[in-house]
């Protein structure tokens, strides 16, 4: 398997180098592992969904 460092990542999903180090200490990245002050995160991977901000829906209205 292939891995990637954190600033690597944040450019791939276009975040902060600070947000990807965040989901790493949350446990939100699948097979991301911690070798010594490094994060190396697996290079395939999926960006978590940011729990931060909600679903974007227009909640039935058309503008009008």
């Amino acid at each position: 398997m292939d891995y990637v460092t954190t600033k690597e990542i944040a450019i791939k999903w276009d975040i902060s180098d600070r947000r990807v180090l965040q989901y790493c200490h949350a446990g939100r990245i699948k097979g991301a592992v911690k070798m010594g002050n490094t994060w190396l995160i697996p290079k395939d991977t999926a960006k978590p969904v940011d729990g931060r901000k909600k679903p974007k829906s227009d909640g039935g209205h058309n503008g009008v």
